[in-house]
């Protein structure tokens, strides 16, 4: 096995998501800090593993005393980010109350289609105002009470779908461990897990938290993020554990994956099955979820003894989208 080639064709298609996700409803998300990223929780993650620091600094090409170095800055530094287009924009209006025409001329390097999906976003927000349309416009934006309180709901119901995801993958955990986890403003942790208590997403003891299941709603508009984040940690999770226990397949495995592509036509006979697929099986998965999650809503299981089984249901068409491209 050339394991090279493998970890280098798996960082090309995490770059090109990355690329895709800095991108979304475009707005340009800050990208200054990824590598360092990358490389601070790679090196935590060999590190947690067992392997000498000596070996791990090895590993990236690097002395001892340079790998201590920079292990100690990006820990240090790792709460910082920069802006993003979305808070440039909002900063622009709040010192200007520009017309339409100048916002756009401001962040020309930005893209007009960019800037102008930021700006939808935040008008739908409530964070800016208009007055007038087309060319005429003239934006302002609302007062800083307004503005803190939307932006604080906004980062709370975020940060509570996060939060959720978290203690549903990692079981039973304390308050202050969760705190320690997510670089936030404590006070803001705890007001989305009170939310969560609230909504019953999250139950609690006088020891620990824990979530029995996470739901993201299909078609939700809030909440996507974390959804993308557990399709694609259900997935890493899986090829690392079938990693980890070899690379054979038997047919009653209950670790791993397969991926099969369809090659089909317009006039294909089997063209609308393999389209039909991914709903039917996604009802059919779905169906038995709601069986095992109301059996266990009467007959709660035991935190700690619980087994979880993730199953991942994707689906790309890529001639589609091409044309669509």
């Amino acid at each position: 096995m050339d394991l090279k080639l493998l970890i280098d064709g798996i960082v090309r298609q995490t770059t090109v998501l990355i690329a895709q996700l800095s991108t979304a409803s475009g707005v340009r998300a800050p990208l200054a800090h990824v590598a360092d990223q990358i490389f601070l929780e790679l090196a935590r993650e060999i590190e947690a593993q067992g392997i000498k620091r000596q070996v791990v600094a090895d590993m990236f090409g690097m002395a001892l005393r340079s790998y201590t170095k920079k292990m100690t800055r990006l820990t240090e530094s790792g709460s910082v980010r920069d802006r993003t287009l979305w808070e440039a924009v909002l900063e622009f209006i709040c010192e200007h109350n520009p017309p339409r025409e100048r916002v756009l001329g401001r962040f020309s390097a930005d893209g007009e289609r960019e800037v102008a999906a930021v700006l939808q976003d935040l008008k739908r927000s409530g964070l800016i105002y208009v007055t007038g349309a087309g060319d005429d416009s003239i934006y302002g934006v609302t007062s800083d009470d307004v503005r803190t309180a939307i932006r604080r709901r906004h980062d709370a119901d975020a940060l509570a779908n996060l939060i959720w995801l978290q203690i549903f993958r990692s079981g039973k955990c304390t308050r202050d461990q969760i705190l320690a986890e997510f670089e936030a403003d404590q006070s803001l942790v705890n007001e989305a897990l009170e939310q969560l208590f609230a909504s019953g997403r999250l139950e609690r003891d006088e020891h620990a938290i824990w979530a029995r299941n996470f739901v993201v709603p299909f078609g939700a508009r809030q909440g996507w993020e974390s959804a993308v984040l557990d399709h694609f940690r259900t997935v890493t999770t899986a090829i690392a554990a079938k990693v980890a226990k070899g690379a054979s397949a038997a047919p009653d495995d209950r670790v791993g994956g397969s991926t099969f592509s369809f090659t089909v036509h317009p006039n294909h006979p089997q063209r609308e099955r393999v389209f039909r697929l991914l709903s039917k099986l996604r009802t059919e998965v779905q169906e038995l979820w709601n069986e095992v999650s109301t059996y266990n809503q009467a007959h709660p299981p035991p935190p700690d003894e619980g087994v979880k089984v993730s199953f991942y249901l994707g689906q790309t068409v890529e001639a589609e989208d091409r044309e669509h491209e």
